[in-house]
């Protein structure tokens, strides 16, 4: 198949429609471009060429194809004269010792068509000798597409558009899809003869089965079960609505393989996305991009991911991540925010309110509460207290913190980059550590702790704080009080 087959993706058209700067062919559905999923339909192939026809906005269109399929042939269309001239412009784009076998022609706004059904078209057009075959679909409502008409043969007579269609013509319930396919030497002849003689003054490429007909060649047409595949978006509400689909078939699929999707109307998966079996998503999940997560895994719920990695029984909870890591059993969330770079081991945690960028978290280590950990390397087994900052920049350069195996940092700690707390140290609650800290060292850097007796009563005289404080001292002289609280002026840390 691989030597027979070249495929011609139109995708010249403005789409003005969109009433966007982003040419209609580059919006995204399921986390690829419109025109990103019929060329991975089209791979499905193995073609010996895809020719892409680009026009308005050229440059924005074919480099994002030339990303997508390295060596595709771009022809431009410098004007929009219809499909006809467009397929003509593709043609002529491939030197003539290459136009040969079969050509498929297909549309770069159609996101739901499948690579499966592409192949099955044309290996029902090559097993035929038909100059040319239609991809069809029948439609319980046909409105606003052309008719086929089929002969007593059962070949394709004719497409009649329904402004032209006869009464009888106008209940054929089988419609074009527009994708169609040749033999390469009928396209050879039929593209110079198409001619712009019509109201619109452009060149048609379904004047091609008038042209087979005159030429004594049979026209095939292959009705599509799910013609669903077939169809484009033109503005913002059919985009919409293709993408709503497309999500649909995609969870579809996912559950069937043994994914547990609770609620499918609040969930949110891309056409790149991988799951194992035993996956349980929950409510409010997006999982964006080429995001894996392994089996036994929860996400969710209220939860963000592109292109995060999740091992097998991790527990991912309110969390937004992107371009991270979390091993296997380890839980993130809630309310946490994984910025790239991000580690986190198996059995680790990254609690509520967290928010890490390019920092490795070790096996079985936790950040737990309210902290920032930015450029960081935590060994395994640490903990990290609650209020924690890695303030890992200087205003100029960014610099890293590396916490030890198996180190115990207090609650309200700021760690300035760059520093290296040592395996098994500690730190005391409250501390600002610009030093590195050996192994297994206690570092304290708060200052003594005083106390000023009477200040609310003196400073505060009149107000409730200052009533509060006075009852209290007048309890605690009661020689019943149980204790004898005399002033104390400081104490020293660490008591």
């Amino acid at each position: 198949m691989s030597q027979e087959i070249t495929v011609i993706v139109l995708a010249a058209g403005g789409g003005t429609r969109m009433k966007s700067k982003t040419m209609k062919v580059l919006h995204p559905i399921a986390g690829r471009s419109m025109i990103g999923h019929v060329l991975h339909a089209a791979a499905a192939l193995e073609p010996a060429h895809i020719v892409a026809v680009v026009g308005n906005q050229r440059e924005q269109v074919g480099a994002h194809i030339e990303h997508l399929v390295p060596g595709v042939v771009l022809a431009v269309q410098e004007t929009q004269e219809g499909t006809g001239h467009a397929v003509l412009m593709g043609w002529e784009a491939l030197p003539a010792e290459a136009r040969t076998g079969t050509v498929i022609v297909a549309y770069g706004d159609t996101p739901l068509l499948q690579g499966e059904s592409l192949a099955a078209f044309a290996d029902f057009h090559r097993a035929s000798d038909d100059a040319m075959s239609i991809l069809t679909g029948v439609v319980a409502d046909p409105s606003g597409y052309g008719r086929i008409v089929r002969g007593a043969d059962g070949g394709v007579e004719a497409i009649v558009e329904e402004k032209d269609a006869t009464s009888e013509q106008a209940r054929i319930t089988e419609i074009n899809s527009g994708i169609l396919a040749f033999d390469a030497e009928f396209l050879d002849v039929a593209l110079p003869l198409i001619t712009n003689s019509n109201a619109k003054g452009e060149y048609y490429l379904t004047d091609t089965v008038h042209l087979a007909r005159q030429h004594g060649r049979s026209v095939g047409a292959f009705a599509i079960g799910d013609v669903m595949q077939t169809e484009g978006a033109n503005d913002r509400v059919q985009l919409a609505a293709l993408a709503a689909e497309m999500n649909r078939r995609i969870l579809d699929r996912w559950m069937r393989d043994g994914v547990t999707i609770v609620d499918p109307t609040s969930t949110w998966i891309d056409a790149d996305v991988k799951l194992a079996a035993d996956v349980t998503i929950l409510p409010g999940v997006q999982l964006l991009g080429t995001t894996v997560v392994d089996e036994d895994a929860v996400i969710g719920p209220d939860s963000t991911l592109r292109d995060v990695e999740v091992g097998a029984g991790a527990r991912v909870v309110r969390t937004h991540g992107e371009l991270a890591v979390i091993g296997a059993r380890a839980a993130v969330g809630p309310f946490s925010y994984l910025r790239p770079g991000t580690e986190l081991g198996a059995d680790g945690k990254i609690g509520a309110f967290v928010e890490t960028k390019n920092a490795s978290i070790g096996e079985g280590a936790k950040v737990p509460h309210l902290s920032y950990v930015g450029d960081a390397s935590i060994g395994e087994g640490a903990n990290i207290g609650a209020g924690t900052i890695f303030a890992n920049y200087d205003g100029v350069s960014k610099h890293r913190t590396v916490i030890g195996a198996h180190a115990k940092t207090a609650s309200n700690n700021t760690f300035v980059a760059p520093v290296t707390i040592g395996d098994g140290a500690a730190t005391g609650a409250g501390s600002v550590i610009r030093r590195d800290v050996p192994p297994g060292s206690l570092a304290v850097t708060t200052g003594t702790q005083r106390h000023y007796d009477q200040w609310a009563q003196k400073r505060r005289a009149g107000t409730a704080q200052a009533r509060a404080a006075e009852a209290a001292a007048g309890r605690e002289d009661r020689p019943d009080a149980g204790t004898s609280a005399g002033p104390v002026s400081e104490t020293p840390a660490g008591e």
